[in-house]
C-alpha cells in the first residue's frame, strides 16, 4: 500500500495532542502521506476525548462529521484515544461508519489499524499499558516556538468523579533523562517555551525513585540555553511541597504560573470528591504562594453541581472564589461518568440547576477577573509573539509568562516587523475581555 494520504483530527487535552504528534511522526516514518484536509485523505483518524459528557459528544459528532468524507476519497475512518479506550468494541458496534479503533495505549498501532482497515477488517487495538520509546519522534501541531512536554501518563489520585485512571491506567513517570533529551531536541528545533503536562505533575518521579522529583527535573531543564520559558500545568495542591515552590521562585526560566485544580470551596463536597484537603488549607496555600512567588499567576478549575451539592455548598464555593481572587478560572458542570464512585452517589443535581450555578459562578469570577485585568494596566511585560489575528492581519497576538497557550487569552498589539517566537517588551494599555492590549516598547 503506497501513497496513502492520512488526515488526523485531535480533540481534547494537551496530553492527547502529544499522543497525536507521536502518531503523526510514526505514520510519516511508515511511509504514509500526511495531509491537513480530511477531504483530501484516504484515511482519517479522530483522536478522541472521553473525559466528560460534552467531550464525548464532541468526539462522536466529529466522527460522524468525518464519516461524510467516506462518500468521496476516504476509505478508512478510525477512532483513537480516550473514547476508544473507554468504550472499546461498543464504539464499533454503535457507529457502523467506523472501520476500526485503537486506544491510548496503542498509539504505535495507527499504521497497523489503517492497513487492516484497507483490507476490510475492523480492528480493535486495545492492549495493555504502553509507554512511547524515550526517543519517540513528534511532529508538532503547535506553533514551532512552543510545545507541550508530557512528563507522565495515567493517574493514581482516584478522585470519585474522574474516569482518567480507568482510561489511562496508573501513574507512570517518564525517565528524567528522556524528558531532558526530548526538551533539548525541541529546543534545537526552535521551541522556546515548554509546557510540562501530566494528569498530576506534582507526583512526578515517585513511582521511579520513591521521591517527588519535579524540582530536580526543573533544575535540568533550566540549563537548556535555548529554552526561555518552562511552564507548570496541572499541579495538585495536596502535593505541592516546599521544594517545588522554592524551585519555581528561584529558577528564572520557570514561569511564575501554576495551574492548581482546586475543584470546590465546600469541605463537605471536597470530601465526597475524594480530595485530601479543605477550603481553608487551600486559601492558606494560595496566600503562601503569592508571598513566596511575588507576581505569580494562579489558574484553577472547579466542578459545579457535584452529587449532593446543596445551595449552602455552592455558596461556600462562591465565598471561596471571593477570598481566593484567582487570576484564571474554569468551571465545569459535573458529568456523571459511568464506572466512577460519584456516578452512584445519591442526590444527583439536575442539569438545569448545574447550568444555573455555573452561570452564577462565571458571573462572579468575571468581576474578579476584570479587577485583576485593571491592575495590569501600566505594567511592562515581556511577551512572546504567537501569531497574527485571523480577523486583522496587522494585529499581533502575544502571550506573557502569565498566559498559558490556548486558555489564557492574548496580549494584542500592532507591529509589522515582529515574527512568531520573537520576544518583545510591551506596556499594557488596556484590556478587552480575557485579552490584554499592549504597546510595543522595543520601537
Amino acid at each position: 500500500m503506497k501513497n496513502i494520504r492520512v488526515a488526523l483530527v485531535s480533540l481534547g487535552c494537551a496530553k492527547n495532542l502529544v499522543d497525536s504528534e507521536i502518531m503523526l511522526a510514526l505514520l510519516q516514518t511508515e511511509g504514509f502521506i500526511l495531509v491537513t484536509e480530511p477531504a483530501a485523505a484516504d484515511a482519517i483518524i479522530v483522536n478522541t476525548c472521553g473525559f466528560i459528557d460534552t467531550a464525548k459528544e464532541e468526539s462522536i459528532e466529529k466522527i460522524l462529521e468525518m464519516a461524510r468524507f467516506k462518500q468521496a476519497s476516504c476509505r478508512v475512518l478510525l477512532a483513537a484515544g480516550c473514547l476508544a479506550q473507554r468504550f472499546g468494541t461498543e464504539l464499533l458496534a454503535e457507529i457502523p461508519e467506523l472501520d476500526g479503533i485503537f486506544g491510548t495505549n496503542d498509539v504505535h498501532g495507527a499504521a497497523e489499524a489503517i492497513r487492516r482497515g484497507f483490507v476490510g477488517e475492523r480492528p480493535a487495538l486495545l492492549q495493555g499499558e504502553y509507554q512511547p520509546p524515550a526517543d519517540a519522534a513528534r511532529l508538532l501541531a503547535t506553533p514551532s516556538h512552543t510545545a507541550y512536554l508530557k512528563i507522565a501518563d495515567g493517574c493514581d489520585n482516584h478522585c470519585t468523579y474522574c474516569a482518567i485512571p480507568a482510561i489511562r491506567g496508573p501513574y507512570r513517570s517518564k525517565e528524567r533523562q528522556a524528558i531532558v533529551a526530548e526538551a533539548k531536541k525541541l529546543a534545537a528545533g526552535g521551541v522556546k517555551e515548554v509546557n510540562l503536562i501530566a494528569q498530576d505533575i506534582t507526583l512526578y518521579g515517585l513511582d521511579i525513585s520513591g521521591q517527588l522529583a519535579l524540582p530536580a527535573l526543573l533544575e535540568e531543564l533550566s540549563e537548556i540555553s535555548e529554552l526561555h520559558w518552562i511552564r507548570l500545568l496541572y499541579a495538585y495542591p495536596e502535593r505541592l511541597n516546599k521544594q517545588l515552590v522554592e524551585a519555581v521562585a528561584r529558577l528564572d526560566k520557570v514561569c511564575n504560573y501554576l495551574d492548581l485544580p482546586l475543584q470546590h470551596g465546600s469541605d463537605r463536597i471536597l470530601r465526597r470528591m475524594g480530595r485530601k484537603t479543605t477550603a481553608k488549607r487551600n486559601i492558606i496555600l494560595l496566600n503562601s504562594l503569592r508571598e513566596e512567588i511575588p507576581g505569580i499567576t494562579l489558574r484553577s478549575s472547579f466542578i459545579v453541581g457535584f452529587p449532593g451539592e446543596e445551595e449552602a455548598d455552592f455558596q461556600a464555593l462562591l465565598d471561596f472564589l471571593r477570598e481566593a481572587k484567582l487570576e484564571r478560572v474554569g468551571f465545569f458542570a459535573y458529568s456523571q461518568e459511568e464506572g466512577t464512585p460519584a456516578a452512584r452517589f445519591r442526590n444527583q443535581v439536575p442539569n438545569e440547576l448545574k447550568e444555573e450555578r455555573v452561570a452564577r459562578a462565571l458571573s462572579l469570577q468575571s468581576k474578579i477577573g476584570i479587577e485583576k485585568q485593571k491592575l495590569l494596566i501600566g505594567q511592562k511585560l515581556k511577551v512572546m509573539i504567537d501569531g497574527r489575528s485571523a480577523e486583522d492581519n496587522s494585529l499581533l497576538l502575544a502571550r506573557s509568562a502569565m498566559q498559558a497557550p490556548e486558555v489564557d487569552g492574548y496580549v494584542r498589539l500592532r507591529d509589522d516587523d515582529a515574527k512568531n517566537g520573537d520576544f518583545l517588551q510591551v506596556e499594557i494599555t488596556g484590556f478587552d475581555g480575557y485579552d490584554l492590549v499592549g504597546k510595543n516598547l522595543n520601537r
